[in-house]
């Protein structure tokens, strides 16, 4: 009995706060779990622009792509006069 005592006294001493540590963890997993949803549905500033840049540049290149085909062909259909 007076060993169980003992052991029981110095739990808390042994386990340097883990429990605490422990109990922390659980009370605020909600918190981050909800955090961690909004961060996933929503779309930051910095997201945002660099879509609108990737979107601009292919955009661009697409553009880039068609005009160097129609002035190929502009070409051709001068020699070929």
């Amino acid at each position: 009995m007076r060993k169980g005592l003992l052991l029981l006294v110095a739990l808390p001493l042994l386990s340097g706060g883990c429990i605490a540590k422990t109990a922390w963890d659980v009370a605020t997993l909600p918190v981050k779990a909800a955090g961690q949803a909004v961060d996933w549905t929503t779309t930051s500033q910095e997201e945002s622009d660099r879509n609108y840049g990737r979107k601009m540049r292919k955009q661009e290149a697409e553009e880039g792509r068609r005009l160097r085909e129609e002035e190929k062909r502009r070409k051709r259909a001068e020699r070929d006069d």
